[in-house]
């Protein structure tokens, strides 16, 4: 990589930490603290930088990855790690920072990290990552950066259940003497090795439940159903957004945007046929469904009715956010908003649901498999019999009672428990629209805080703050 390239990811870095700090600094003003603890919680606890090589292609290849630290006011931290091209430690830091975020304001218990190895995945065969990834594992290991009780990583971009069931193996074999909860050292792995129902689509999902209760709580608004939703990146979040708010909510997903291209169906994509259509052909290009237009960046000023960006930072910024055409943004991704594009959009009306809350799915159900690796017991396994023959019983005297059957379809749902998939999507349901209440009801009782980002923010510092206190700190 060149050294102007290396700089001008540096420097991007740089803008989104930046961006963080200006929050928590707005956050701040609206606070009353001790003396130099805002100075303690924003700041980085510590950032590990790694530097290894692994024999790749004959030669030796070099790698460079991060693991930030922003704070453990509660143990484990839990943050997931990228693999990009562009990553810096910068970035990393400021990701970390708002994992703590995240963590508190949902009221998930987690400190916040977050990790990073600069490298394009796609550069690599699935071999080669796995090399890479296990030597990776070995840095951070060594170094306290993963363990079940101090720091959990997760997938993140250019990360999945593949990449975390290689680390998890690799801190199996290189600590033995913690092979009980050595599965907890990771989250987001494959349910065939520890993983749990639910968490490959828990942020897409976790974004759909978050708008279900904006909306809930703004009835003047209409209602979700029949909203036009342009959706920018179509990773994993992305995707399952999109289906799931198509199909269970009855949104219409009228746009969606990748760096490949574009494409709009005024009608509404077909998601399940795009996902399959990518899939077979690696590509949006000749997808009957819809109208593709080779310039995608362009479609981020579409009209619709709520914007979801769902790939990375800065993507809405001081730029174009005055030619975006929306009533609402949701940030299904970290950091997407950079700090002039918000103040551009309060000015404008515009609310945006910030990534402390729309974005918090992927960790509320990396906490509940964290959970299950811990207890080596599934979901629902102790209570599920006892509670299926209770509800046969109510569904029985209901019968008896009234004289008249209950619809087949009522009676099976009454009598039939949870899964364990059940059970995560009622888990991340509940808590998504808890915290985002709570947003709400903050902002609705102080106006003068002025968007729902100062809201959330001011919830999570103040959960920090509380451990900081009850530490006698």
């Amino acid at each position: 990589m060149s050294e102007t390239a290396t700089k001008a990811f540096e420097a991007a870095g740089q803008r989104f930490l930046g961006t963080v700090n200006r929050h928590f600094d707005a956050a701040f003003a609206a606070m009353t603290l001790p003396p130099g603890l805002a100075d303690r919680i924003r700041e980085a606890n510590s950032t590990y930088r790694v530097g290894f090589s692994v024999r790749l292609r004959g030669k030796i290849q070099n790698f460079t990855g991060w693991r930030s630290v922003h704070s453990e006011h509660v143990e484990p931290v839990k943050g997931g790690i990228r693999y990009a091209p562009d990553a810096s430690e910068a970035e990393v830091e400021a990701l970390a920072a708002l994992m703590t975020l995240k963590c508190a304001f949902a009221g998930v218990p987690f400190g916040g990290s977050k990790g990073a190895l600069r490298l394009d995945p796609r550069d690599w065969t699935a071999e080669e990552l796995e090399r890479i990834t296990r030597r990776f594992t070995q840095e951070l290991a060594r170094h306290g950066m993963i363990s079940p009780a101090r720091n959990v990583p997760a997938p993140d971009v250019g990360t999945g259940e593949r990449e975390m069931a290689w680390m998890a193996d690799e801190y199996r074999n290189i600590s033995p003497m913690e092979a009980l909860t050595a599965a907890a050292c990771v989250t987001g792995k494959p349910v065939s090795r520890g993983g749990i129902a639910g968490r490959t689509e828990a942020t897409g999902r976790g974004v759909a439940y978050c708008l279900a209760q904006h909306y809930d709580l703004h009835p003047n608004l209409g209602g979700l159903a029949g909203k036009r939703i342009v959706i920018q990146g179509f990773g994993n979040v992305g995707q399952h957004a999109a289906l799931i708010l198509a199909t269970e909510f009855g949104a219409k997903v009228t746009g969606i945007l990748e760096r490949e291209g574009a494409l709009f169906n005024e009608d509404g994509i077909d998601i399940a046929a795009l996902r399959a259509h990518r899939a077979a052909k690696g590509s949006f290009e000749n997808f009957a469904g819809a109208r593709f237009e080779a310039d995608g960046g362009r479609g981020l000023c579409s009209d619709c009715d709520i914007l979801i960006p769902a790939a990375t930072e800065n993507v809405i910024t001081g730029t174009n956010a005055a030619s975006l055409r929306t009533g609402l943004i949701v940030e299904a991704a970290n950091g997407p908003t950079d700090f002039a594009a918000d103040e551009i959009l309060q000015q404008r009306g515009i609310p945006v649901i910030p990534d402390l809350c729309a974005n918090a799915g992927g960790v509320i159900v990396s906490y509940f498999e964290w959970v299950k690796n811990l207890s080596h017991m599934p979901f629902g396994l102790l209570d599920r019999r006892l509670t299926q023959r209770r509800f046969a019983h109510v569904t029985e005297m209901v019968s008896r009672v009234s004289g008249v059957a209950l619809p087949t379809s009522v009676a099976q749902d009454l009598t039939q428990t949870g899964s364990e998939l059940d059970l995560v999507r009622s888990g991340l349901e509940d808590m998504m629209r808890a915290a985002y209440a709570r947003m709400h009801a903050r902002l609705k009782g102080e106006p003068g805080l002025g968007t729902f980002r100062n809201a959330a923010y001011v919830l999570a510092i103040e959960e920090v703050a509380l451990v900081y206190r009850d530490l006698g700190i």
